[in-house]
C-alpha cells in the first residue's frame, strides 16, 4: 500500500478529481434531467410510429393477399361454370360473339352467359372468346389458318379497384366440344 502524503497526494504526483464537482447547481442538474426526459420521449414516440407504419403496411400487404386469393376462387369458378355449360351444350358456346364481355350468371341451379354487367362484390367478372384457328398440315393450333368450330380460347378477366388503381388477373384456357 502506498504512502499518502499530508496534501492527500499519492506517492506518484497524481491527484484525482472527483466526476461531480460539489459545484454544480440543482439548476444545472434539472436541465440535464430535462434532456433525458426529452431524448426519452423521442425515442418512444419514433418506436411507435416505426410500429405503427410496420403494422400498416402488414395490413394492406394481407388485404391485397386475401383480394388475389378471392380473385383466383372467382376465376377458377368461373372456367369450371364455363365446362359446365359446355356440357351441358356446344352450342351454348360456339354460337358466342367472339371479342364480346360475357357475364356469368347463376339461376335456376345453372349457368349461364350474358352480356349484362355484373359484379361480384368488388370484383367484375368478364368472359371472353376467341376463335381458334388451326394449320392445315399438322393440326396444331396456329395464329393463322383453318378455323376450328369445335375449339374456343376462353379469356376469364377478374378485376377490381384498389387505392385507385385497377387490378386484373385472367385466365386464359382452351375448350373443345369433346362430346361430338
Amino acid at each position: 500500500m502506498q504512502k499518502k502524503n499530508k496534501n492527500n497526494k499519492n506517492s506518484s504526483g497524481f491527484t484525482p478529481t472527483p466526476f461531480i464537482k460539489k459545484g454544480v447547481s440543482l439548476q444545472s442538474k434539472r436541465g440535464f434531467m430535462m434532456v433525458e426526459v426529452i431524448v426519452v420521449i423521442s425515442i418512444i414516440v419514433v418506436s411507435v410510429l416505426a410500429a405503427m407504419s410496420v403494422t400498416e403496411k402488414s395490413i394492406y400487404v394481407s388485404r391485397q393477399a386475401l383480394r388475389i386469393e378471392q380473385a383466383s376462387f372467382l376465376l377458377e369458378e368461373g372456367a369450371e361454370s364455363v365446362r359446365i355449360i359446355r356440357d351441358n351444350a356446344w352450342s351454348n358456346i360456339s354460337l358466342l360473339n367472339a371479342g364480346t364481355d360475357y357475364y356469368l350468371t347463376f339461376s335456376a341451379g345453372t349457368w349461364s352467359l350474358s352480356t349484362t354487367p355484373s359484379t361480384i362484390g368488388i370484383f367484375t367478372r368478364k368472359i371472353n372468346v376467341s376463335n381458334v384457328n388451326r394449320n392445315t398440315s399438322t393440326d396444331d393450333i396456329a395464329s393463322s389458318g383453318a378455323d376450328d368450330p369445335e375449339t374456343k380460347l376462353i379469356t376469364i378477366a377478374v378485376s377490381w379497384t384498389d387505392g385507385g388503381d385497377t387490378i386484373n388477373k385472367t385466365l386464359s384456357f382452351y375448350i373443345m366440344d369433346i362430346f361430338s
